[in-house]
């Protein structure tokens, strides 16, 4: 406990900082959400009215699908894309540090970069669709910022390209991390390359795996800039996600008390998902 005092010392600031703007505001913001507070914050309690009134909203109920699919898809797809990655570079490829470059730099982009590079990628006058039916393909058809069946997909093509880069080098760092004697071993049993890394290498990676579960997730509950930059929420309300709602009605719509009501409901999902991953976590770790 008297251990590294002064270190304990200088950290006191932050975690009063920590306290204060991180829990106080969470506190602050679930308490309002059940006032009809408008432009200004007020303590006039309406109890569950604005989350009958949100759940009951077909803008907010696209915008959790839409969250749904484009999670599931990006936590899979980044997952095994950044992974194939890192796995090919793992064997010791000539060029190693050119690619590994090419496939980090965009990670390097703001979220608002990589949206409107991909708005003009897929647009389809001068676009994707527009190349290839330049080169005789003239029924081809790609675009998908237009359809409300799959906007979504379109974001997450530019999700996923930005994301894939930085779990590719998290897993490299972890492949490289691994015993080369593990291999050696796995050569003489006559076990195949992919059956190591299913039954021995991915084991052996759980924390690695982790890190990069939690980093993915970060980004998708925090999914704004790229819909803004590609789509603002279009066609219509087909690509909406929950944070756009969240700073539409507190900022434009000026209906404070319904963003909070939303914003809640963000950190009820985060909690719903991190609780029971935290319990196997720790509390299995506690008991072995």
């Amino acid at each position: 406990m008297f251990r590294n005092l002064s270190a304990k010392f200088a950290s006191i600031p932050m975690i009063i900082t920590a306290l204060v703007v991180f829990v106080g505001g969470t506190i602050w913001t679930i308490v309002y959400s059940f006032t009809n507070s408008k432009l200004l914050p007020r303590t006039n309690f309406v109890g569950f009215d604005q989350y009958e009134r949100l759940w009951s909203t077909r803008r907010w109920m696209v915008s959790i699908e839409n969250l749904a699919i484009y999670g599931i898809c990006s936590l899979i797809l980044t997952l095994v894309i950044g992974f194939t990655l890192a796995a090919l570079l793992d064997r010791k490829i000539r060029f190693e540090n050119t690619f590994r470059t090419i496939f980090l730099y965009p990670f390097a982009l703001s979220f608002i970069v990589t949206g409107l590079t991909w708005q003009w990628i897929l647009n389809p006058d001068f676009g994707l669709q527009n190349v290839v039916r330049n080169w005789g393909w003239e029924s081809f058809t790609f675009n998908p910022l237009n359809d409300p069946d799959t906007v979504i997909y379109g974001i997450l093509i530019a999700g996923i390209w930005q994301g894939s880069g930085l779990i590719m080098c998290i897993m490299l760092a972890g492949l490289r991390g691994i015993d080369e004697d593990i291999w050696k071993a796995a050569r003489v049993d006559g076990i195949g390359t992919v059956k190591t890394y299913l039954r021995i290498i991915l084991p052996m990676m759980r924390p690695v795996i982790i890190t990069s579960l939690v980093l993915i997730a970060s980004g998708i509950i925090k999914l704004y800039d790229l819909v803004v930059a590609q789509t603002n929420g279009g066609p219509g309300i087909a690509s909406e996600v929950p944070a756009k709602y969240v700073i539409n009605y507190m900022f434009r719509a000026q209906n404070l008390g319904q963003g909070f009501a939303a914003s809640t409901m963000m950190l009820l999902s985060v909690i719903i998902i991190l609780i029971p991953w935290a319990y196997l976590e720790f509390g299995g770790r506690k008991r072995g």
